[in-house]
């Protein structure tokens, strides 16, 4: 997807209105983890840097419908301030006259962060009027929110529509985004390996049909490992399942060939606890019995196929990782990976959600090309190759 950029634009004396995803972890008013915020941090000092007026915007939680004090916005504004050594003006709303009125005071270098937009339920709805009232504020408009760019809000969609004859450009965040899972997806440097995990193949049942013609190896874990495993007719205890998914599981295994790797043993227990007893076991997994994560003989198998890689794609964990007895799997896939990068020169792309969290809990997000900041969004940009969001931009 090539878009413009705003490197494009001309931003002194003019307000840059720019969807950001500040959708941050809090405790009461304590930010812990303000990953979103620096991310965002090389576009927004490019555009104070240059002399832009900025208005922030973005959403926080699923407050239902209207104001709730927990999903303010202020601790980010707090934050933001800190982290650019200098004030950031707030705004208690995100549309109407006094918002308007702070818009038009800001001076060149000047950020103003707007409150929740989804206490406006309007957001979420793409209201064509709550889209213009939020396109007033604006001469240039900016989406560096990849977290978000899968869904057509007013703040993604209806606002940029509304500003059309203005420029509407991405920032840095998504322009390193459409970089590396564009080139995934279009040019991969070969061979290509994905890896797909987590608890449901619905999820992944798109990316799953689209990868199959991209990628040259596609091994899966997770709970929907086990899924397949019915498909092919093994027994899988207690462990999750779909079962209405399994004809269409047996479809994807006939489809795919010697394409898709499943585990060739499990590491299993009658328990999910930090303290839980566990085995492995090859073949069927006994009736009293759960699979939690992928076992030691397939964590060689996937890390040898891995090392092979110079293009890898990683979505979604190998096994319940946040319990230490079924972590293994997931490590090992997250050293295997950036190993790769390092000896091989392999371009990783970690998808966003459980897996980021799970390379950053590792200390190994700096060691593989890039996290993705979107788990939903990496997933439906592999699937379809774009996003209407950002086709509309210039």
């Amino acid at each position: 997807m090539s878009k413009k950029t705003m490197a494009n634009v001309d931003v002194r004396g003019k307000k840059v209105l720019m969807r950001v995803d500040f959708n941050v972890p809090l405790e009461g008013s304590k930010i812990t983890d303000d990953r979103r915020i620096v991310q965002a941090l090389p576009t927004i000092k490019d555009i104070i840097g240059r002399g832009g007026r900025l208005i922030l915007m973005s959403h926080l939680g699923r407050p239902k419908g209207g104001p709730e004090p927990k999903f303010s916005l202020k601790p980010c504004a707090d934050r933001l301030t800190q982290l650019l050594g200098k004030g950031v003006k707030f705004a208690d709303d995100c549309i109407g006259p006094a918002v308007e009125q702070q818009a038009a005071g800001l001076k060149d270098g000047d950020v103003l962060l707007l409150e929740n937009l989804r206490f406006h339920k309007e957001e979420e709805k793409n209201d064509p009027n709550f889209a213009k009232q939020l396109a007033k504020l604006g001469d240039v408009y900016v989406n560096d929110a990849f977290g978000t760019a899968h869904r057509e809000h007013a703040s993604t969609f209806g606002t940029p529509q509304a500003m059309a004859g203005k420029p509407r450009v991405i920032g840095q965040l998504i322009q390193k985004e459409l970089k590396f899972l564009g080139d995934a997806i279009a040019k991969p440097a070969r061979p290509f390996v994905a890896v797909l995990g987590g608890a449901k193949v619905s999820d992944k049942i798109n990316v799953i049909e689209q990868l199959l013609g991209k990628c040259d190896t596609l091994l899966i874990g997770g709970a929907m490992a086990y899924t397949f495993f019915l498909a092919q007719g093994k027994g899988v205890g207690k462990s999750l399942v779909e079962r209405d998914k399994v004809e269409l599981a047996k479809g994807l295994l006939a489809k795919a060939g010697t394409k898709i790797k499943l585990p060739v043993d499990n590491v299993i227990s009658n328990q999910m606890t930090d303290d839980a007893k566990t085995q492995v076991v090859e073949g069927d997994i006994p009736a009293d019995m759960e699979g939690f994560d992928i076992g030691p003989k397939t964590q060689k198998l996937y890390a040898a196929e891995i090392a092979k890689a110079k293009t890898i794609v990683w979505n979604g964990p190998m096994g319940v990782f946040e319990k230490k007895p079924f972590a293994a799997g997931t490590r090992a896939i997250a050293q295997a990976i950036a190993g790769a990068t390092a000896k091989n020169g392999a371009v990783s792309i970690i998808g966003g959600g459980d897996s980021a969290a799970a390379v950053e809990q590792m200390g190994l997000s700096d060691k593989v090309s890039h996290v993705s900041t979107g788990g939903g969004a990496s997933l439906e940009f592999l699937e379809n190759g774009h996003f209407s969001t950002l086709d509309i931009l210039d």
